[in-house]
């Protein structure tokens, strides 16, 4: 998957300027896709160039100018062709995961403490994503919700990432636990 595709599914949502596109999609896509500003912003540039997306600027009196961006008929076409497509499958690619594959010949102190920080990263992206749940379903219930919003793909990628967040915690306890009963095996006499 592009990068443009993840810009165009969050442009979805209106018109947004640069700035807001890298703290929304940090927001909104953080939970599939990760992109700093500077490649969102030079994605950007060519997805105007391609005529994607289109450009307006709003002149700012104690800030400078900013351009404002949404998605073309063009840009549309394309995310509908892309949604067609039977999409690649995913795979896994995470240095944390080498190093407890390598725990048994390396330092496992270093090894739990890494795990340790996964675990506070997961329980900190949750929690933020929950708040983002609280504010879609604004005191409806979910299945109120689902019936009725104008568009539910924001709130299941959301779940997928709360999902995945939540296993992530859950493993993390897992193999520090695991390595933590091991490490007092060797240490008792």
């Amino acid at each position: 998957m592009a990068l443009r595709n993840a810009i165009m599914s969050t442009l979805l949502e209106g018109e947004a300027s640069g700035y807001d596109l890298a703290k929304g999609f940090d927001a909104a896509a953080a939970n599939f896709w990760m992109a700093t500003p500077q490649q969102l912003y030079r994605e950007l540039e060519r997805m105007e160039e391609a005529g994607l997306v289109q450009a307006r600027v709003v002149e700012q009196e104690r800030r400078p100018n900013k351009r404002l961006f949404s998605l073309t008929e063009a840009g549309r076409r394309a995310l509908h062709e892309f949604t067609a497509e039977p999409p690649k499958p995913s795979a896994i690619r995470d240095e944390l995961l080498v190093k407890v594959q390598a725990v048994d010949s390396g330092d496992a102190e270093a090894v739990r403490a890494a795990l340790r920080e996964r675990m506070n990263w997961a329980e900190a992206k949750i929690a933020r994503y929950e708040r983002q749940r609280a504010r879609l379903l604004d005191g409806r219930f979910e299945e109120e919700y689902l019936a009725t919003a104008e568009r539910v793909g924001p709130y299941l990628t959301l779940m997928r990432g709360l999902s995945f967040e939540r296993e992530n915690q859950r493993w993390c306890e897992q193999g520090l636990a695991v390595l933590e009963r091991r490490a007092a095996a060797q240490i008792a006499p």
